[in-house]
Order: structure tokens, then sequence, then C-alpha cells
């Protein structure tokens, strides 16, 4: 179990581990996920891996399947050149996104993540209501925040202290640090973070400079950067995979692709972490049924008219839970659609087979 101790297999997952499964089949982590072929790690090398037909035929949702950081169970044939996955751990922690655009599904990002750093770049770049989804993403998954802000040495000091409160206003018990891939400042701090057998993930648009801390942690240009648009500051997409890299340190970082449209999906926990202080308000209102419009003794409406509470990002609160009841809503119908239509072919199936 040495090895994969290594690689973040501890106690959360030994309690939970099947030992009927164990006992046929070896345990291992997903590294890389590309459509329907996967890489793991017993803790050495990287080995090829397909899944078992079992698991891909007989998963009700795509949610099933692996996503990289995963644990399985997954046998290695042929010198551990080739692997057979046959059934996933259950999952510590897992980030998931809702789908781009009006399609009404979500999307796996990695499984199993520690800490999230969530970057935003000191220029046109950085915006609080982008954050504030970024906090309830990660709150829902239950994994822990830390707020990075790259390009700190575009800025003066006094700027880059007037932005850092802002955030702390927002997520006052989160790590808020400013570093700079250019000037390396703060660049120590951020690697000396990173603690042995935790995994950690890059969260952030295009441009902030995932991928160039990626390769300062690793200390060489191990992956491919592109300059960010002089149009709107815009940034372009360098990563398009998500992978599971191993640091001499013996963390585990994951990078993901620069997300466009971050849309809600389900995250009553994570607004309510999020925007501790609007529930606690919430409380204290008049009337158990106020809905914080224009009713006497509305402790929201007072806090937004005293300056207490921002009105933007009580809008932008409002927004998201909207977003979140809609889409959970829709997708709770669209599945039973699914379901309705997944028996009638086998209905028809059975019909004919008469």
């Amino acid at each position: 179990m040495g090895d994969l101790e290594s690689i973040g297999y501890g106690d959360w997952f030994k309690q939970r581990e099947d030992q009927k499964q164990s006992a046929i089949h070896g345990i291992s982590r997903i590294v890389t996920v590309n459509k329907d072929s996967y890489t793991l790690t017993k803790g050495g090398k990287e080995i090829f891996a397909e899944l078992s037909g079992n698991l891909l035929f007989g998963t009700e949702s795509a949610s099933d399947l692996p996503t990289t950081g995963d644990w399985v169970y997954a046998d290695c044939f042929d010198d551990d050149t080739h692997a057979i996955i046959y059934a996933v751990f259950p999952r510590k922690t897992l980030l998931k996104r809702k789908t781009a655009g009006k399609k009404i599904d979500f999307q796996l990002m990695a499984a199993n993540i520690d800490v999230a750093f969530i970057i935003q770049s000191l220029n046109d770049n950085f915006n609080l209501r982008r954050l504030e989804r970024y906090l309830v993403m990660v709150n829902e998954s239950g994994i822990e925040p830390v707020i990075l802000l790259s390009k700190c040495d575009l800025m003066a000091t006094d700027e880059v202290n007037d932005i850092k409160q802002k955030v702390l206003d927002i997520a006052p018990e989160s790590v808020v640090m400013e570093f700079s891939n250019i000037s390396h400042e703060n660049l120590d701090s951020v690697i000396g973070s990173l603690k042995p057998g935790l995994t950690y993930c890059l969260l952030g648009s295009s441009g902030v400079g995932k991928t160039t801390l990626l390769n300062s942690i690793l200390g060489d240009e191990q992956y491919e950067t592109q300059a960010v648009s002089n149009i709107q500051s815009k940034g372009r997409h360098t990563t398009t995979s998500r992978q599971l890299v191993r640091l001499e340190s013996g963390a585990m970082i994951i990078d993901t692709p620069g997300i466009r449209e971050l849309g809600s999906f389900s995250v009553d926990d994570g607004l309510d972490d999020t925007f501790s202080e609007i529930l606690d308000l919430s409380n204290t209102c008049k009337f158990s049924n106020c809905s914080h419009s224009n009713e006497k003794g509305c402790a929201i409406s007072a806090a937004i008219n005293s300056g207490e509470l921002s009105k933007k990002r009580y809008q932008n609160y409002i927004k998201m839970k909207k977003e979140s009841d809609f889409n959970q809503m829709s997708y709770q119908d669209k599945r039973k659609k699914d379901k309705n239509f997944g028996k009638l072919i086998k209905s028809t199936l059975k019909n004919k087979q008469r």
C-alpha cells in the first residue's frame, strides 16, 4: 500500500474499500481521461486503461464513470502496459459544473480534490461576482478554497491590498495570496503551501496564468501556454484536458481547462457556505415568510440600505439560487424522461422477441 499512500490513498478511502472488489482486483488512481480511454497509476508508472463492458454499459449516468482523480478497482496486464477498470470508489469530493449552453446536464471535472486554487488575475479579468461562483462550486464540493491573485506585478502594492480586502470581505475565512509568474513574487509561498499526499486543482478563466503557474511549480516548461489577447484581456485556452500531476514534494495537482461559463447546478450547500451572512440575516427577519423585497422588518433590505450588505452580492446570490433551482428541476425532468424512454425501448425489444 505504500505506493498508493504516496498518491493520496488515505484513511478515508481505506475505510470505504470494498474488500470483495480489492480481493479480486487491484487499486489504482485515474491520471487522465480521454473520451473512452484512460491512464491510471498504482503509484509508479502510468498505464493505459479501458472500461470493462459491464462498467461502460451498465451505468445509468455518465457521472458514474471514472474522472481524473478517481480511485478505481482495475486489473493490469502484460507487465502493467494495459489495464481494465471494473468499478469506481466512493468519492470524497467531486468537482462538477453545468455543461455549457442550453443543455441541462453536468460535467465532471475532477474527483478527490483536497484544495482548490481559485486563480483570478489582477487586471481586467478580476471579477468578484465570478469569484463568488467559483467559491460556490468549490464549497458545494466540500473542497478547501485558496484564492490566488496572479499578475500582481501589474499593480501597485496599495491597489493589490485593496483588492485583497474586497476578496476577504466575501470570503473572510479563505487564504488569499497574490503572486506573479513574471517577477516570481510570492511564488515560493504558493509552492511552499503544497503539502505531500494532498491533491490540489487549479481553477480559473483562460489567461489567468494557471498553466504558467503549474510550469513554475514543476520548475520547467512542461505544459504549453499562450499569450493573452490584447482585446478585452481575454485568455486563450491552452489546457484542453485534466491531468493529475505528481510533484517532487509529494503533492498532486490537476490543471483544468479555462471555464468560460459557470452555470450553477444543485448548489444549495455551496450557496449557504459562500453567502452565509445572507442566510444569517434572513433568519433575523421579522416574518418567517419574508420575501426580502418591501416588507417591514426585513433584515436583508435593512442591511442593503445601510451598506452592510452589497446589493450586487445579494443580486448575484438570488441569480445563482434561481439558476440552481431551475437547472436541478430541469435535470430531474430530463432523467425522468430518459428513464421512461429506456423502459419503452426495453418493452419494445421484449415484444419483438415474442
